[in-house]
């Protein structure tokens, strides 16, 4: 049976667009944070940033780095993990990890197994799908090229290594599905414009190019599941967090009929068929304001919830192949929490043993006897777990490394809610907000780290880059999930859409606020950080609030939203304006550019490293050079650090650890009283 959640690391190149795109962590952001800060040469005045490359790397302004606190460091960045991809037919299963550059995908055939790495390229492939009929020979797998996101399918043929191209080597694709029988692949694929996501299938046993299915007008198709019976697929058509609509359609004309012929306006966060082959599972909020689980019977249209008693987003969901258990995480307040019903006995199983932390991926294996999963907390990498239902016990598959560090040093996240600026029933709206603290004597500067999305939530995940700041540099880290972010219920996603977009940097002013209230937080160094539309919150944080911050970090974040939203990829364009606003409505197009950093960059006078992917399809280059240029052009003290052969974040072992030491570098100059 095919898994039903749209994870970013397979079928979401471009699903990242609006609704997963997954939170920013603090390690990948510092994997980003580049540059140092330096003195002006005279007041008043910037001295001419040097620029240099080395490599694919562009740097202007960054000083040496500091040896002294480069080995501090290196300790903590041979920090791995493993993610679980997919079961194979005959029992193991597929990882993603890393041992060398770039993390690649391995086999691993038993639990603490050895991992026997698959594919070999200078670029990250971490995304594959196997078919599981019993006579299934390889997989398919994602790859891009430098960042820029036009992932390629590839299938690998297990017998010879042998690997081949299913796609033109062109355009974006995605959302990888196999049939039943193992012959075929669904994808969705934007070769047609280069805007619209069409489905197609490809055979993979007779070979030839791949098939047109459904598609033709402008719009995103994305393909979660195939019936029982191979014959129909069930296809998501995507409008925003907020909107889509579900879709079965016949395989052989893709002639289509709407799951829900009254079309309500609802979320959809995934979905597929259950084994039944009468109803669809699908979990949506359509009837509350968290995404619910529910069973949509295909004949009478009737929709039943499964998860009532639980009020909040159901994150994932599988159905073993013979429907008797079915098994869901339930996103608790940011924890994830794992249930499996057995349908027979009508009884709820709670896996024992499993680490209190982010649950990711359920899928059963071919006997529907098995589920594998993965699991990281802020304190241990990500790894991955198996529950074996007839034993009733959790069998650990891997165990990754975080180097020679003594993982007893590491600090867990604290939850935490602060008042905002605005009231609910008459008390002040709480915000949810994590937080790491360091044991060492206080006053402690502080970090805030706002997640990107913004349809996203901060997680608690494991991050070395972390640790290290905390246990080194002596930073406590904040991790805030503002107004607009996923997790909360549907009315708190939409409180910053349009017009609304400022309220969410409010939030920031009124944890800024609850900082000054801490006697063991010191309020007067604070440095404020985010990627993409993190980014976006960093510049206009420190514009908004400049004297109560002492730096800030802006990676590959939106500078205008005018530009930008006329600059990203096209296919990304129209489900952007769904979550900013329409820059061609003039009434808008006012507002968006009034809000925007570029506008305000005369107020942003404190420290700033601006970093960018260049083959960024999202937040063009563009975003960051205007910015950096307006701040330098002003006296400001600016960075600006450029990578040719990333994108929209930095994945490259040998670019993050440049970063992170060049971070920590500019993050412990902020740190000195």
């Amino acid at each position: 049976m095919h898994h039903s959640k749209i994870t970013a690391r397979f079928h979401c190149l471009a699903m990242r667009t609006a609704l997963v795109f997954p939170a920013l962590t603090l390690a990948l952001l510092a994997g980003l944070y580049g540059a140092r800060a330096r003195a002006a040469d005279a007041p008043g005045r910037m001295a001419t940033p040097v620029h240099q490359e080395r490599g694919n790397l562009v740097l202007e302004g960054i000083p040496p780095s500091d040896p002294l606190l480069d080995e501090r460091l290196e300790r903590y960045l041979h920090t791995r993990q493993a993610s679980f991809l997919d079961w194979l037919p005959e029992g193991g299963m597929l990882i993603g990890t890393r041992f060398g550059e770039a993390e690649e995908i391995h086999r691993l055939s038993a639990p603490l197994g050895m991992r026997e790495q698959l594919t070999f390229y200078p670029e990250p492939v971490s995304a594959a799908r196997a078919p599981q009929s019993a006579d299934g020979e390889g997989f398919a797998f994602l790859k891009d090229e430098g960042g820029d996101e036009n992932a390629q399918i590839y299938y690998y043929r297990l017998a010879d290594h042998s690997v081949r191209p299913v796609t033109n080597g062109k355009s974006l694709h995605g959302s990888v599905i196999w049939s039943h029988d193992g012959k075929r692949v669904a994808f969705y694929g934007n070769d047609r414009d280069g805007v619209s996501f069409d489905v197609y299938l490809a055979d993979i046993a007779g070979g030839g190019a791949p098939r047109l299915v459904v598609g033709g007008a402008a719009d995103t198709w994305y393909p979660l599941d195939w019936s029982v019976d191979d014959r129909k697929l069930l296809l998501w058509k995507y409008y925003s967090v907020s909107e889509s609509y579900l879709y079965i359609a016949d395989a052989a004309t893709g002639e289509l009929a709407p799951l829900d012929k009254s079309k309500r306006k609802i979320g959809i966060r995934s979905a597929r068929f259950a084994p039944d082959g009468r109803g669809v599972y699908v979990v949506s909020d359509e009837d509350g304001e968290f995404a619910q689980l529910h069973y949509v019977d295909t004949v009478t249209h009737e929709s039943r919830k499964l998860t009532a008693h639980i009020p909040w987003d159901i994150d994932s969901f599988d159905a073993s192949s013979d429907g008797r258990y079915l098994a869901y995480v339930a996103n608790v307040d940011g924890t994830g929490r794992l249930t499996v019903v057995d349908n027979t006995q009508k009884l709820e199983l709670v896996p024992p043993g499993i680490p209190e932390g982010h649950i990711y991926d359920v899928r059963f294996d071919r006997s529907g006897r098995r589920l594998a999963f993965s699991v990281e907390t802020s304190a241990a990498p990500r790894d991955v777990y198996v529950y074996d239902l007839q034993k009733n016990a959790i069998e650990r598959w891997t165990r990754s490394e975080v180097g020679p560090v003594d993982t007893r040093t590491f600090v867990s996240a604290e939850r935490i809610r602060y008042p905002t600026w605005d009231r609910v029933d008459g008390a002040p709206r709480l915000i949810s907000a994590y937080v790491y603290q360091p044991r060492t004597g206080a006053p402690h500067p502080v970090i805030i780290s706002i997640h990107g999305g913004p349809e996203a939530q901060y997680r608690p995940d494991f991050d070395a880059f972390t640790q290290f700041l905390v246990n080194e540099l002596g930073y406590v880290v904040i991790a805030p999930n503002v107004r607009g972010s996923s997790g909360y219920g549907k009315s708190f996603l939409a409180l910053d859409n349009g017009m609304l977009r400022e309220d969410a940097v409010k939030d920031i002013g009124s944890l800024l606020v609850w900082i000054g209230l801490q006697k063991d937080l010191d309020r007067n160094r604070v440095v404020v950080m985010g990627g993409s539309y993190g980014g976006y919150m960093a510049l206009a944080s420190l514009a908004a609030y400049n004297d109560r911050l002492r730096g800030g970090i802006d990676v590959v974040g939106i500078s205008n939203f005018v530009t930008f939203l006329s600059n990203t990829s096209a296919y990304r364009r129209d489900l952007r304006r769904a979550e900013y606003g329409d820059e061609r409505d003039p009434r808008m197009r006012g507002f968006l550019s009034r809000i925007s950093p570029l506008t305000n960059a005369a107020s942003i006078r404190r420290p700033l490293l601006v970093v960018q992917g260049l083959n960024d399809p999202r937040v063009p280059r563009t975003e960051s050079e205007q910015l950096v240029a307006r701040i330098r052009a002003g006296g400001g003290e600016v960075w600006y650090l450029a990578a040719k052969d990333e994108g929209h974040g930095f994945r490259k072992k040998a670019n993050r650890d440049f970063y992170m030491q060049t971070a920590a570098m500019f993050l412990e100059r902020l740190a000195k009283p």
